[in-house]
């Protein structure tokens, strides 16, 4: 499903498509992707919910859109979505108290709900967006495992899922023999946060449970915030949990393999996640053609193994200090 020799083997985040991005503008985003040789496309029942007037709808349905105008892309294109995050009209206590969960009901109704504004009688690969705290794992892996049996899903995944969940999940499949997660998206870029910084209902991919994935055969590890919004090419715009003496150190590091190389920093930060020891897939976020381009020029870029070791390696002692 992830194949890291394709000519574009990213995932492109389709999150603000049709709704913070223009129809034009995320209709050639996805042109340009698809020309290129992506393959891989990511979505959520909830994107973009938050947003003011917004639904959840948009994200999905802009993509049914897209297919629909296109011929023969949805044939093309391996389509993931996330279920477990959306509001429930029925709770409150507003986000991420009023989440739909991952109950057996909850995820029956989710799916119904994505095929039909996707337009689409199958998904190729269903993450559950985030842990629901109340809904026993059992119940929910036996659910996901009932959509794969079905038809209705290709394969599973998982979103924000902390390391003990995930592996009492893959348990939980183990014993009950049926499919578990094999892909398992967090959040992931080169510089690393302040330890102990809160980011909700995020989770990061530390190295611990990156250690557990390179443990699996046949179970991807996928980064999104990658690129930190457009903080590696705009400094001011990083983020407080990234400011540190750590990722000043890490920062020059990439900086000096970029001049070495001739590209950006945002390239050599997508190079390293595909060549680095635990490749990390990117989930690409982008709102702009140029932006894409940038990205999708990382795929031919290629590290040696002392360029690799000094990324690895920059600021570790700072870190550990």
């Amino acid at each position: 499903m992830f194949d890291p020799h394709s000519p574009a083997p990213f995932v492109l985040g389709a999150l603000p498509f049709g709704s913070l991005v223009d129809r034009a503008t995320s209709y050639a985003l996805l042109d340009r992707f698809r020309e290129a040789g992506g393959r891989h496309l990511d979505t959520a029942n909830n994107y973009v919910q938050w947003e003011e007037g917004a639904t959840g709808d948009e994200s999905e349905s802009f993509l049914a859109e897209w297919f629909r105008d296109r011929p023969g892309a949805r044939d093309e294109m391996v389509v993931a979505t996330k279920i477990g995050a959306r509001s429930d009209p029925s709770r409150r206590g507003g986000f991420p108290a009023d989440m739909e969960g991952l109950s057996r009901p909850a995820i029956r109704t989710a799916i119904e709900g994505s095929l039909r504004r996707l337009g689409t009688e199958r998904v190729d690969l269903l993450y559950a967006h985030v842990m629901d705290p109340v809904t026993p794992l059992d119940e929910t892996v036996a659910a996901l495992a009932e959509l794969v049996d079905e038809g209705r899903v290709g394969a599973l995944g998982c979103s924000n899922h902390d390391l003990q969940t995930l592996s009492a999940a893959h348990r939980i499949a183990g014993d009950l023999g049926v499919p578990g997660y094999s892909a398992v998206q967090q959040r992931f870029t080169y510089l690393r946060p302040a330890p102990g910084t809160d980011f909700g209902v995020q989770q990061v991919a530390d190295p611990e449970l990156l250690g557990y994935l390179g443990d699996r055969p046949g179970c991807t590890a996928l980064g999104y915030s990658p690129l930190l919004s457009g903080a590696y090419a705009r400094r001011d715009r990083m983020p407080a949990a990234y400011r540190s003496a750590d990722s000043e150190a890490r920062l020059r590091a990439v900086d000096q393999v970029a001049s070495e190389h001739g590209v950006s920093a945002v390239q050599v930060v997508l190079a390293w996640m595909l060549e680095r020891e635990q490749p990390v897939v990117p989930v690409l976020g982008v709102s702009r053609i140029e932006q894409l381009d940038e990205c999708l020029a990382a795929a031919a870029l290629r590290l040696d193994a002392e360029q690799l070791t000094m990324l690895d390696r920059a600021g570790v002692a700072l870190a550990d200090a």
